[in-house]
């Protein structure tokens, strides 16, 4: 009965193969999501372990935040590109999680975020939530969370306006795109608390900046951020 069950398996994976959802190879059976030569060549910057990362610098001065990081470099048409497109727009939530699990093993090491309260992923606003389905960073956020063994919040902070892509403009513009985007709903629960933002891809940080700044304008004692990955 084993080896039907067996035979039955590799057939079906001989006609609808799992694929590496960062390079499109088939899976071998011991796989999952992502090839094992692939998870070895992922490009980690290892930013969790320095305070004054390339992440953290291009915040300073902006904001004061207690810590800043993104675990990947992100090149256009590189693995990292093709594992974020199959997050966001394929449907793979399950890629947003393994990832997720992955940065919270790094978090747990790192003194910096050892005494995070709560994670929250960045919001979607409700137009495109419906229109996605699903707000991929809330998948990230579930991976980090459960590494770390700490809550997670999609209803503390939401996007009240609908934004404009921030995809060709400028970094003044990008953080004038960004103004009063963000609100807190029940302050109480966040003041004290050291918060860790979720994101998927930091380019200039006007997102974050402004989700941060509506944290801390509410009394959050301390917020930090992480990333999936850092675009140079």
């Amino acid at each position: 009965m084993l080896l039907v069950k067996q035979w039955t398996s590799d057939l079906f994976g001989l006609l609808f193969p799992n694929l590496c959802n960062a390079c499109g190879t088939a899976l071998f059976r011991h796989e999952k999501l992502i090839c094992l030569k692939c998870l070895y060549d992922l490009p980690f910057t290892d930013y969790h372990q320095y305070a004054d990362n390339r992440v953290a610098k291009q915040l300073w001065g902006r904001l004061p935040l207690n810590a800043a990081m993104a675990m990947l470099y992100f090149r256009k048409g590189a693995k990292v590109q093709n594992l974020i497109h199959n997050l966001k727009y394929n449907g793979r939530t399950d890629v947003g999680v393994l990832l997720g699990s992955i940065l919270g093993e790094r978090l747990k090491t790192a003194t910096l975020y050892h005494d995070i309260d709560l994670v929250i992923p960045v919001p979607l606003h409700r137009r495109k939530y419906k229109s996605r389905g699903y707000n991929q960073s809330t998948f990230i956020a579930e991976g980090i969370a459960a590494q770390m063994g700490i809550g997670i919040s999609e209803d503390h902070l939401i996007r009240n306006k609908v934004t404009e892509s921030q995809t060709k403009k400028s970094r003044y513009n990008r953080y004038e795109n960004m103004t009063d985007v963000f609100k807190v709903k029940s302050p109480a629960d966040i003041i004290g608390k050291h918060v860790l933002l979720v994101d998927d891809v930091i380019t200039t940080g006007a997102t974050l900046e402004a989700c941060a700044n509506a944290l801390l304008a509410i009394g959050a004692i301390k917020v930090s951020i992480a990333a999936l990955a850092f675009a140079e």
